[in-house]
């Protein structure tokens, strides 16, 4: 079923998932591996001494002919210096919501190289990892959650049944496994037909560190059938709602705005357009 208002959405929705830098970036190496990108004179802003008092060397030099920073560390030190240098941001203001939450960070060929913590990725350019599931009635009606007014990002906004980050220590299917309790109250192994549904890749300007910030994301969304009878149960006190939803009226609410971007391409890519 043709819906103009969505597609006029979509087609500006997957314009905003895929942009370029506001301003220049330059590679960031630990090392002497490329795990990220950090904007031109942001690093200059902290107090490098905090750095210099781990051992940690940060130079500005040049990678591939263009200015880049390097972390000068053996590779089992990486993740303590990234982390050192986190909490540098942070006591400047210069990062994203602190979490206690180590996420991956890897180089360009997706190995791990070392962890760091959650509110920093961002400003470090560090490609994260997320994970959603879209749930279904058995009368085709679709599970949708309300975001905690408390929550750092997006609060008040509709998303997918359940949405969370691929924390360093979870598989793809723990992160599934993990966020559908924790969000949802519900076990993957309790639901039928759980599928691989596809990806939404996003790189794009974030607001963290002033607006230093950009988001380099991938989302492996799966969809599933909620049997008949249960419901969903939040457990992590970060979805004010739960509602179950004709797909037309989850269409509109899209197109209006309601849904979060990542949400709403899930369910894109979800309806297959």
């Amino acid at each position: 079923m043709q819906n103009p208002a969505f597609e006029h959405w979509l087609a500006g929705a997957r314009a905003s998932a895929q942009q370029p830098s506001a301003q220049p970036r330059q590679p960031l190496l630990v090392a002497g591996q490329v795990v990220g990108s950090v904007a031109e004179g942001f690093l200059n802003k902290i107090g490098l001494h905090r750095l210099l008092d781990k051992r940690y060397k940060l130079l500005n030099s040049e990678h591939s002919g263009a200015p880049a920073w390097y972390l000068d560390v053996p590779m089992g030190a990486a993740t303590e210096a990234l982390n050192t240098l986190a909490a540098a941001l942070r006591d400047a203001d210069l990062c994203g919501p602190w979490r206690n939450e180590q996420l991956a960070v890897c180089n360009p060929a997706g190995e791990v190289v070392a962890t760091v913590e959650r509110g920093a990725v961002r400003v470090l350019g560090v490609t994260t990892r997320a994970v959603h599931l879209v749930g279904l009635a058995p009368d085709g009606r679709m599970w949708v959650q309300k975001r905690s007014m408390t929550k750092p990002n997006n609060p008040g906004l509709w998303d997918t049944l359940m949405g969370g980050m691929v924390s360093a220590a979870d598989s793809l299917p723990q992160a599934l496994a993990r966020e559908t309790w924790e969000e949802a109250g519900l076990r993957v192994g309790a639901l039928a037909d759980v599928a691989h549904g596809g990806q939404v890749l996003f790189s794009r300007p974030s607001r963290e560190g002033g607006g230093a910030g950009f988001m380099v994301e991938r989302i492996d969304w799966f969809c599933a059938q909620v049997p008949q009878g249960m419901e969903p149960d939040n457990q992590d006190g970060e979805v004010e709602c739960f509602d179950l939803l004709p797909l037309e009226v989850v269409r509109e609410r899209v197109a209006q705005g309601a849904f979060t971007l990542e949400a709403g391409l899930v369910i894109a890519g979800f309806l297959g357009v």
